[in-house]
């Protein structure tokens, strides 16, 4: 109780990382926001083998999203 008391005025919340997010996006080091590509999980043997490939690589965070993702990662 007398930690309550001498404290005069409250502190905001910290912001929590969505850690879901935090899972799925990475930052480089020049500030970019990098993700993994959709439909690479399963029902792979019907899709080419250049599809697969070009499914595995990471690709840049579009512009319309930058904002969101910023925000849940607490950047």
């Amino acid at each position: 109780m007398a930690g309550a008391m001498r404290k005069s005025r409250r502190a905001m919340p910290k912001m929590k990382t969505d850690r879901g997010a935090a899972a799925r996006f990475k930052v480089t080091g020049t500030g970019k926001l990098m993700r993994r590509k959709a439909n690479r999980s399963h029902l792979l043997e019907k899709k080419s083998s250049v599809r697969t490939r070009r499914l595995g690589r990471d690709v840049e965070v579009s512009a319309g999203d930058r904002r969101n993702v910023r925000r849940i990662l607490g950047i």
